[in-house]
């Protein structure tokens, strides 16, 4: 299994419990601005990019999920953490959740956004492989972004609407290609149930990526997992709706909050 560095950064208090925040696939750590002042009063964030999304390293051809969650764990080995909470959207969902399956004792609390654990072969994911090895990451752009943000949203705030339409464009054809495909072979039925850590799963009600049934699902095949509903917003709900999922957020990471006589700098 090829290993990629992913890069990364940190930010807030150096002692607080570390939580890792994975992007959906199409952005970048950049997307988790909305959480920043929040989960960095209390909590070490870790945000990375996936391979070919803003400076990780691109291997081309397919990438499959364990090849992906891999680069996660590699990652938290690299940091010297022992244990970490995961919190992810999209694609970083599915990387958390693989990682907390394979190595349940270092993921302590996990938070899946906009996902599921297996999607029907429709073929969908390797066409906008194809696209994009053949014309880059624009000729997929409306294709793959209008499912991010409501209308409403578009039109109040078509500023944050383009700038993440930019980002994404910007993202390497090889690195997103590679993640589609291993999009395109999601099975995580069964290792679901082997998710021993705390879980919150958030779907949002307008998401036509990952529609609220999928979260259900996904919430019922994690032992002891807990389901929310974010209403008025798409598949990037942490933007659209950042306060509601903010507060969800904070509620969920709470017992990793630091003890109030530790060192925060």
């Amino acid at each position: 299994m090829t290993v990629v560095p992913l890069q990364y950064r940190f930010d807030g208090p150096r002692n607080a419990p570390v939580v890792v925040l994975i992007p959906a696939l199409g952005a970048k750590w950049s997307m988790w601005e909305p959480q920043m002042p929040e989960l960095t009063r209390s909590l070490r964030v870790l945000r990375v990019n996936h391979r070919g999304h803003g400076d990780s390293p691109a291997p081309s051809g397919a990438y499959s999920l364990q090849e992906l969650g891999g680069d996660l764990l590699s990652l938290v080995d690299h940091c010297e953490l022992e244990q970490v909470s995961v919190v992810g959207a999209g694609l970083g969902a599915m990387v958390g959740l693989w990682a907390a399956a394979a190595e349940p004792s270092r993921v302590t609390r996990l938070a899946l956004m906009s996902s599921t654990s297996w999607a029907p072969r429709d073929h969908r994911w390797r066409r906008l492989a194809a696209e994009a090895r053949a014309s880059g990451t624009v000729g997929v752009s409306d294709a793959v972004t209008r499912s991010w943000f409501t209308p409403l949203f578009r039109e109040q705030r078509p500023d944050i609407v383009s700038r993440f339409v930019e980002e994404f464009e910007r993202v390497g054809s090889d690195g997103y290609a590679g993640c589609c495909d291993a999009v395109s072979d999601l099975d995580h039925r069964a290792m679901a149930a082997k998710v021993q850590a705390a879980t919150l799963v958030v779907s949002a009600a307008h998401d036509p990526e990952t529609p609220p049934g999928h979260g259900r699902r996904l919430a019922r095949a994690i032992p002891g997992a807990r389901f929310e509903l974010v209403n008025g917003a798409a598949h990037l709900a942490n933007i659209e709706r950042s306060d509601r999922v903010n507060d969800l957020l904070m509620s969920h990471l709470a017992p990793a909050r630091l003890f109030p006589d530790s060192d925060q700098f």
